[in-house]
């Protein structure tokens, strides 16, 4: 209908009344507050590596309480949120399961950066040594865990420049790419990178180190 004006109406305890300038704004403010809280109370995410395999049905400390206990096995990536609790347990989720984690079973991931923890959560799991299922041998795991991040200092063409018979195992990339490597390189000097979600060898000649931000 022609000459109608669009008004707000909230409703009151004593019933309803149109909305005045200054109400809006009140509830503006209120609103934004509200968001804010919720965000500054939601734990910080934080990624980790399974080290060994857990079976909580098997392993659990607290068998009363193993079907709230997350399964994984070696290498596999778990999404943390917050610290650990009284009794050395994370919240966290895999593998579209959530559950507590037992602390002294994985080992979090040093990344800082945005992008790599999508990547790794998209990945899923990280090359570890499967043979290892002794808490004990944590530290020689933990070596081939790091995370470092590089940037490439020439364009690099596997099929043209590289000194291996298969070169199909290797990335392609530009001078300035960024490249995520993980762990130490090997005998024939080459790392194993990410490069925007594609994997696989890359020369550490080419490369050099580049701080997390």
């Amino acid at each position: 209908m022609e000459g109608m004006l669009g008004v707000d109406v909230f409703l009151y305890p004593d019933g309803l009344r149109i909305a005045t300038p200054e109400d809006i704004r009140q509830w503006e403010l209120d609103t934004a507050s509200q968001v804010s809280s919720q965000v500054s109370q939601e734990p910080p995410v934080r990624l980790f590596v399974a080290l060994f395999p857990y079976n909580p049905a098997a392993m659990s400390p607290n068998p009363e309480t193993a079907a709230e206990e997350l399964p994984f096995v070696p290498g596999q990536i778990i999404k943390v949120f917050g610290d650990k609790d009284d009794d050395g347990f994370y919240h966290g989720e895999s593998g579209g399961l959530s559950g507590v984690v037992p602390s002294n079973m994985v080992s979090e991931i040093p990344v800082d950066d945005d992008y790599l923890k999508h990547q790794l959560m998209q990945q899923g799991f990280l090359p570890v040594d499967h043979t290892c299922t002794d808490p004990s041998e944590e530290s020689s795991v933990l070596d081939d865990l790091v995370v470092r991040r590089m940037v490439a200092i020439f364009e690099y063409d596997p099929w043209e420049s590289s000194p291996n018979m298969d070169s199909n195992a290797e990335l392609a990339f530009r001078a300035g790419d960024i490249i995520y490597v993980f762990g130490d390189m090997d005998e024939d000097g080459f790392y194993y990178g990410d490069l925007h979600g594609l994997r696989g060898l890359v020369p550490s000649n080419y490369l050099e180190p580049l701080p997390w931000e």
